[in-house]
């Protein structure tokens, strides 16, 4: 690597310099690091770095401050990014938006002269507080605002664990409170009414439907839907193989109707890649018409067409079908903890949100079909 060429990176192992003055490197657990001058191979002595558990005294503070370039922070973010993708295998979508928030963290304390060189040691709770009283000015929604802040407190509780800094600033940040909204979700009637719109006489229309069939009878997300490939599929055991958040494993059941449905899209599909003789990705379950892997972002295109084309005056996405796949379930007597295994949720709580909706469910039961509940309400 050529000396001369200015870097700065925060790895593991502490924190590397590469400027026009040499190598610079603080390691943990060491008692001094050195300073090799390519020019004049002299070594120099620095006080020790900071830890979670040591303090840093005015002279210590102002060493760390000069071997932080301005945009230390960026790169710390860009180290936390490579954690998030390598370590924690989050999806492409998470880390895009974890790098979108903290780039604008970023930006909002360089702007101003607010935090002269960025140092991750200057910035304290009430910085953070700041920001956020800047996103709700703006007219951020509190939704927003709340994941912006839990995106900064990964980001300081990262640094922290790696020993970058003394304490997270972070954790002294309360988050907004956040209206409770509960899921929306579909009639039984109005799905098997949005599975008829795809026309089954067209190749578009065959893949939508069995796309459809699958995300209502199995509970997928739509990132888990488009990332499937064919031999996560089997038919006669009517089961899905599907990589969820983390990269985490998990097998699906699904109906008969998405079996019917898949058996007819996968004849199609085999006609599709020989009309395109070349595909990217032979492998994946569901192609667009070019032969490559549908996106997300097509799934749901598509769906808002069939919606513009039909009578239905309400606006749907495909997570809708997740919401009334676990609430139809409740709904019918299914335990709460075979909803949470299906739908790959990590903690109960998250499985819980339905409850609420099968609790007004079972209220209105109760009120039609409950003798004394009729005469209460007839009084």
């Amino acid at each position: 690597m050529n000396p001369t060429k200015r870097q700065t990176r925060i790895d593991r192992h502490g924190l590397t310099r590469i400027s026009e003055h040499g190598l610079t490197r603080i390691k943990k657990g060491v008692s001094c690091h050195s300073t090799l001058d390519t020019r004049q191979s002299t070594l120099v002595s620095f006080p020790p770095p900071v830890t979670r558990h040591s303090t840093l005294t005015c002279c210590q503070l102002s060493v760390v401050s000069d071997i932080h370039e301005p945009g230390i922070v960026d790169t710390a973010i860009d180290s936390f990014i490579h954690y998030l993708k390598f370590q924690k295998n989050y999806s492409p979508h998470t880390v895009k938006n974890y790098r979108r928030d903290l780039r604008e963290f970023s930006s909002y304390l360089t702007q101003g002269g607010k935090h002269e060189g960025v140092n991750p040691l200057k910035i304290d709770h009430i910085s953070i507080r700041d920001f956020l009283v800047h996103l709700h000015q703006r007219g951020n929604a509190k939704s927003s605002v709340a994941r912006k802040l839990a995106a900064v407190r990964s980001f300081f509780s990262y640094l922290y664990r790696e020993g970058e800094i003394p304490s997270n600033p972070a954790k002294l940040v309360r988050s907004p409170r956040l209206p409770d909204r509960k899921p929306r979700f579909l009639s039984v009637r109005e799905v098997e009414t949005i599975l008829q719109l795809p026309d089954a006489e067209t190749d578009r229309g065959v893949r939508d439907r069995a796309m459809l069939e699958l995300l209502y009878g199995s509970g997928l997300r739509v990132s888990e839907l488009v990332q499937m490939n064919v031999e996560d599929l089997s038919l006669v055991r009517r089961l899905i193989k599907v990589y969820g958040k983390g990269k985490k494993e998990r097998l699906i059941p699904f109906g008969k109707k998405a079996e019917e449905a898949l058996h007819t899209y996968l004849g199609r599909r085999v006609l599709l890649l020989r009309r395109q003789k070349t595909s990217l990705e032979p492998n994946a379950l569901f192609l667009n018409l070019r032969g490559s892997r549908i996106s997300a972002r097509s799934v749901q295109r598509n769906l808002n067409n069939y919606m513009k084309e039909s009578a239905l005056l309400f606006d749907i996405h495909p997570h809708l079908f997740r919401h009334s796949f676990a609430t139809h379930l409740l709904n019918n007597g299914a335990d709460l903890r075979c909803i949470q295994e299906l739908l790959g949720h990590e903690n109960l709580s998250t499985t819980q949100k339905y409850t609420h909706l099968s609790l007004e469910e079972l209220l209105k039961v109760y009120r039609s079909t409950h003798p004394k509940a009729r005469v209460l309400s007839e009084e």
